[in-house]
């Protein structure tokens, strides 16, 4: 299925962007359309996979998740996908990345500690085909966002 997104799908997202709980009737008033069409148009846009789920945005450090680490990855031959998909399991794990340049893959992970931290790099490096990793911590955080402007 494939369908044009147009100004008023744009303006819908940025309004679900600022806050996804608000009614589709407080949308409509916004956008100055009938409830109905948010409706219809906020349906569109998930069978388009343009908006793939309703989430909180969470403060993840508040919960005790303090050390955020950006790991690249080195893998040996065509073991690539596999290798992310099996760290992309893990409960940590934030985000994945295929990447060019020096490393095959990102990782991003949150962690409580530096034990499950080490633990985790540990696990890494024993799985089958990978050659090596390379770890930053982050210091501080001066802009997280999951979306961006549309």
């Amino acid at each position: 299925m494939t369908s044009k997104i147009d100004d008023l799908d744009l303006r819908l997202i940025r309004e679900l962007q600022k806050d996804a709980r608000q009614s589709y009737r407080e949308i409509a008033e916004k956008l100055k359309v009938a409830e109905g069409t948010v409706y219809n148009r906020a349906n569109k846009l998930q069978e388009l996979g343009v908006i793939k789920r309703f989430i909180p945005d969470i403060d993840f450090s508040k919960l005790g998740y303090d050390l955020v680490a950006i790991i690249g990855l080195m893998v040996e031959g065509g073991h690539l996908p596999d290798i992310e998909k099996e760290i992309a399991k893990k409960p940590n794990v934030s985000a994945v990345y295929d990447v060019t340049g020096d490393y095959d893959a990102i990782i991003v992970a949150k962690f409580k500690d530096r034990c499950v931290l080490n633990k985790f790099i540990k696990g890494i490096l024993a799985m089958p085909n990978v050659k090596r990793t390379y770890t930053m911590l982050v210091l501080n955080v001066m802009k997280e966002e999951h979306g961006v402007k549309v």
